[in-house]
């Protein structure tokens, strides 16, 4: 994770999860969160597919218009960047695994932007595939921010943050190679 904002949500996201797959809705704080509280957001998973039910300011500045209620794959112009979208928040919530993608944008008068997104689990109510806490930042604040948004995005990296215990096979216990005696030639006379 590169973005400030995106390594504060998943370290708050990690440490409430504890050993669970993922934390209750209820445990988030959003004090806790206000340095990156203006990037995240948190969707809703509906028979349509995943929707806003929070999103912060700055998200909401970036995109031009308030995201409450709005489809996540709304974001992204093309179907099938929005089939694949809806498929990776599937994949959060089927798999309790974190997602964070590089996605690379244009806002409407051609400035290309570089952003970050991170999609985690999260619990409702007990209920597992309820919602999904996430961020989407800006590698760096655009100065152009209020006066211009963002046209279309793409992305350009993934990687899966899966749980602990599926990360890490386990490792066969390596045997030490038994100590040898070498004799070298030389010495004293």
């Amino acid at each position: 994770m590169k973005n400030a904002s995106t390594r504060l949500v998943f370290e708050y996201w990690d440490g409430l999860r504890g050993e669970r797959a993922a934390p209750e809705r209820g445990e988030i704080e959003p004090g806790a969160l206000r340095h990156a509280l203006a990037d995240t957001f948190v969707l809703e998973n509906e028979p349509i597919g995943p929707v806003f039910r929070l999103a912060g300011t700055r998200l909401c500045a970036l995109i031009g218009q308030e995201l409450r209620g709005r489809a996540f794959t709304a974001l992204w112009a093309d179907v099938e960047a929005q089939a694949d979208m809806r498929r990776l928040v599937q994949t959060v919530m089927d798999e309790s695994a974190g997602a964070v993608a590089g996605l690379s944008g244009k806002s409407m008068t051609g400035t290309p932007i570089y952003l970050e997104l991170l999609l985690l689990p999260l619990r409702y109510r007990g209920r597992t595939h309820a919602r999904v806490l996430g961020a989407l930042s800006p590698a760096l604040s655009p100065d152009w921010l209020g006066l211009d948004t963002i046209e279309s995005m793409r992305m350009i990296s993934l990687r899966m943050l899966w749980p602990a215990a599926a990360a890490r096979p386990p490792v066969a216990p390596r045997r030490a190679a038994p100590p040898r005696l070498v004799v070298l030639p030389g010495g004293r006379a």
